[in-house]
């Protein structure tokens, strides 16, 4: 259950990057999965996965901000 509620927001996660950097979906989960931050959403020991979606996203948009 703990893997689905992860996917699940993950995918909410992904949808709201998609949405603000006006983007499709497809590349916003490329994005996605090319951070930092979703190495440590997959980590349950950085406790990231307990923050809410605005805030991972917020993270997200620093941390692809940084790295351009």
């Amino acid at each position: 259950m703990r893997d689905t509620v992860l996917w699940r927001k993950q995918s909410r996660i992904i949808m709201q990057l998609a949405d603000t950097l006006q983007i499709d979906a497809e590349r916003a989960l490329n994005l996605f999965y090319s951070t930092k931050v979703y190495q440590q959403l997959s980590n349950p020991k950085s406790g990231l996965q307990l923050m809410s979606d605005g805030y991972i996203q917020e993270e997200l948009i620093e941390e692809l901000r940084n790295s351009q």
